[in-house]
């Protein structure tokens, strides 16, 4: 026989409303005074929790409502109904930061939100509003400065395109991750060209949500797992509300960022157009974008909500080309390509659909698409320090048509009297995709057309079709064995069809140019396959503000078409190559003590069984050049840590102040334990360094606020074999070690805020990057010292 526990344990519930009219006011955060966060009310401003305790003081927090505090005596189940009075003064952004920051630290998401399951899995929230950041360039190296491992290429000071990888992943456009704005699809093509040329303005995120490997069931199959790019909402209560911010800084930089948005009655609005020119930091590498981006909502009733998105970018960027080891010492930001030109136009929709069965069954339905193009121009050759001899240039043109719908239903039921979640969704997804590849004109400017017939002798032809097919079936369930322990299960059944259809040329000269062969191929493929990825999540929670996780799940990236058609001369590609397979598992501790420390730690380890990379091979016609091949199986492991204190709340104690250190600490190490290819077994896996260290403090009083950020990362290798020193085209070698400092304020004053920064401010010449093909190929310089300023305005 079990002895009954002597404590008594009662339940607290109730509804928050808005004071004003009524109505009920969802995502308030509920806090217990001494212990921290406890729930966040439903659509329906519904919350509940249990507590052992005998007396409890709880504070209700919602970004446009007032704070609330209530004592509650617990003797038995208690029933709270609390109204928020809306915000009727006037804050300042720093002031309305430091309200937050007064109650949480560091978001992570919740084990199911919306109709999302995020139980054992280890999830990082970036909070942009709160970001001391250059917002106004992207700049992802102070923006993800709190992800643990990212890896990231730091390539030009615009932030046109995110770079992000991590734990082995290469960066290159974020394609090793299921990258999504406000939960659907927004890559070129998911399976068959899954890279990122469009980066949703930092300044209209409210948060950037990565979920690592373990996210691979729910939203797709990449070793990387997601990036949820989240846009602000609406503002809930004010019909009207304006934002513009003004920037200026090195290089001829100027950006603008102008939004509006409101809610009235059942309808609410949320709109920006961003504008962004300048001359960049190298020689011919100019840059024009503009990007618009427009949210509808409609609520029919309380229990259901219709959304619609559209999103707009074009941009014009011309690109000062790669350097070898010898150019970048001589001069790293030199240029010898005046005639190298890249062109994105990027049309995203999206509709959703949220109905609300009943209290514990949520049902969302997105249906989104994609209407875009790239284009790439430019005078490329295998030794990039070849000057430009001004003939025809070589031009590829990617265009991307794809559409998809994305269904979940989630419920809560009881499992043996304890609370279960269960998920159930289901994807089809179906991309239409063409690449063409030929001469490009003779000429200086960015013209984009093709000129076969001024060329016909081109060498590098060729026209392909890439219909590619996707339909999955997911699911996960949250089973709590009781108070403290869940562990979630899950499967993905994966159907993926890809095809290639079309020719390539195939024309040979002799010493003296005249054509001595022009044939025609013709080249088609079809590759299906089905199967069944699994899962499993284990949480432990010993109190409400720490938990143990824990994760395995399986990966799995499918070749995509440029692994397999694209003309390279800095590599060739291995008819052989196919898929990539393995898992990764995750384990790790986090929390929040007294809001005095967050903290998250935790082991990982990454399986990879034929991963696809480059390797130097020796070629019949005597030439050496780097291959894209399977190069063999591979583990990568380490220890990722993210540490922050509130040195306020430690030892000064004044709410006039704010002053926090972090330190973001990656140990990883790698090794290839099987290859067909030589001397790679027992070697490291590329894009891997040792050390990956960020670390700052922010410091601030009043409206004043202040940030420092130092980073270092370790050298790194970037092909199987290790190579260290560069080739003629730079493609090849190691990445040094490198180590940057940006710093950065802020103040605010009514409804104005100045923001400035400098960031690289020891000037540090280095990079991040060996392109193989665009911007590059070759090493692309990382930015030099420079500085920027922000003046916003907000009605």
């Amino acid at each position: 026989m079990l002895s009954a526990s002597l404590t008594a344990q009662y339940k607290i519930s109730g509804i928050v409303s808005n004071s004003d009219n009524t109505s009920a006011i969802n995502e308030v955060e509920v806090y217990d005074k001494a212990i921290g966060k406890l729930t966040t009310t439903d659509e329906k401003g519904y919350f509940e929790f249990t507590t052992e305790k005998e007396s409890i003081t709880l504070v209700f927090f919602s970004f446009n409502f007032k704070v609330k505090e209530a004592a509650v005596s617990v003797v038995k189940n208690v029933v709270l109904n609390v109204s928020l009075n809306p915000l009727g003064e006037q804050l300042s952004e720093v002031e309305v930061t430091a309200r937050k920051a007064q109650v949480f630290e560091l978001k992570r998401l919740k084990d199911v939100e919306e109709t999302s399951i995020y139980a054992g899995k280890k999830t990082e929230v970036v909070l942009v509003e709160q970001s001391m950041a250059n917002l106004a360039s992207n700049n992802a190296r102070q923006i993800y400065s709190q992800v643990a491992g990212l890896n990231i290429y730091q390539n030009d000071d615009a932030g046109l395109q995110l770079n992000i990888g991590g734990r082995g992943l290469d960066p290159n456009r974020t394609a090793n991750f299921n990258t999504r704005q406000n939960g659907y699809d927004i890559s070129a093509d998911v399976l068959g060209y899954p890279e990122s040329y469009y980066t949703p303005a930092a300044e209209a995120l409210q948060e950037v949500q990565i979920i690592r490997g373990a996210a691979s069931l729910q939203y797709g199959t990449q070793f990387g797992g997601l990036v949820n790019f989240v846009m602000k909402k609406p503002n809930p209560v004010k019909p009207f509300e304006l934002v513009t911010r003004n920037t200026i800084g090195s290089n001829g930089l100027y950006t603008n960022f102008t939004s509006i948005g409101g809610t009235k009655n059942k309808f609410s609005y949320y709109t920006f157009f961003n504008y962004k020119k300048g001359d960049g930091f190298r020689e011919n590498s100019e840059f024009e974008s503009k990007n618009a981006y427009l949210h509808l909502g409609y609520e029919f009733t309380e229990k259901t909500k219709l959304e619609g998105e559209v999103t707009y970018l074009n941009y014009l960027t011309q690109q000062a080309g790669g350097l070898n080891d010898q150019m970048f010492a001589e001069d790293p930001y030199q240029s010898n390509r005046a005639r190298n030109w890249f062109q994105i136009d990027w049309l995203l929709y999206n509709l959703k659909l949220s109905h609300q069965f009943s209290e514990k069954t949520n049902f969302t339905f997105n249906l989104f698409g994609l209407n875009a193009s790239r284009d790439a121009l430019g005078f490329r050759t295998n030794r990039v320090d070849q000057l430009d001899p001004g003939t025809e240039r070589d031009l590829i043109k990617g265009d991307f048509n794809n559409f998809g719908f994305e269904a979940r239903l989630l419920n809560e039921y009881s499992l043996f009297n304890k609370k279960a979640t269960f998920l159930i969704g289901t994807k089809f997804y179906k991309a239409d995709n063409t690449a063409l590849q030929g001469p490009g004109s003779n000429s200086s400017d960015a013209n984009f057309d093709m000129q076969l017939e001024d060329y016909p002798n081109y060498p590098n032809q060729s026209e392909y079709a890439y219909p590619n097919l996707n339909m999955a079936l997911f699911g996960e369930n949250i089973v709590y064995l009781n108070d403290k322990l869940s562990i979630t299960p899950g499967f993905r059944l994966e159907h993926i069809k890809t095809e290639s259809d079309g020719f390539f040329k195939r024309i040979n000269t002799d010493a003296a140019g005249n054509v001595i062969l022009n044939e025609t191929i013709e080249d088609a493929e079809e590759r299906k396959r089905s199967f069944v990825l699994l899962g499993l999540g284990v949480g432990y929670k010993p109190n409400k503000v720490s938990e143990v996780y824990g994760n395995i799940s399986q990966n799995y990236r499918s070749v995509t078409f440029t692994d397999i058609s694209i003309v390279n001369p800095a590599f060739v590609i291995s008819p052989d190559i196919s898929d990539e397979k393995g898992f990764t598992v995750d384990i790790g501790i986090r929390g929040n003590y007294r809001n005095i420390v967050s903290y998250d730690a935790g082991f990982f380890s990454l399986f990879y069984k034929d991963r696809i990379g480059f390797v130097q091979k020796a070629f019949s016609d005597g030439s050496v050049k780097s291959e894209r091949n399977n190069v063999g199986d591979a583990v990568m492991y380490g220890i990722e840590s993210l540490i922050d204190v509130n040195i306020n709340k430690l030892f000064i104690k004044n709410t006039n102040y704010s002053f926090n250190y972090f330190i973001n600490t990656s140990l990883i190490d790698s090794e290839y334990t099987r290859s067909g290819q030589n001397g790679i077994k027992g070697n490291k896996v590329e894009f891997i360094p040792n050390l990956n260290l960020k670390t700052g403090i922010r410091f601030g009083y009043k409206n004043l606020l202040s940030n420092i950020q130092y980073t270092y990362l370790s050298s790194q290798f970037t092909d199987a074999s290790n190579a260290v020193e560069g080739n003629l085209s730079g493609v090849i070698g190691e990445i040094p070690a490198y180590n940057v400092l940006d710093v950065s304020l802020s103040y605010s004053y009514k409804n104005f805020k100045l923001e400035a920064g400098i960031n690289n401010i020891l000037d540090e010449a280095y990079f991040t990057r060996r392109a193989t093909g665009y911007p590059g190929p070759g090493i692309i310089p990382s930015a030099p010292r420079n500085f920027y300023t922000t003046l916003q305005y907000k009605l």
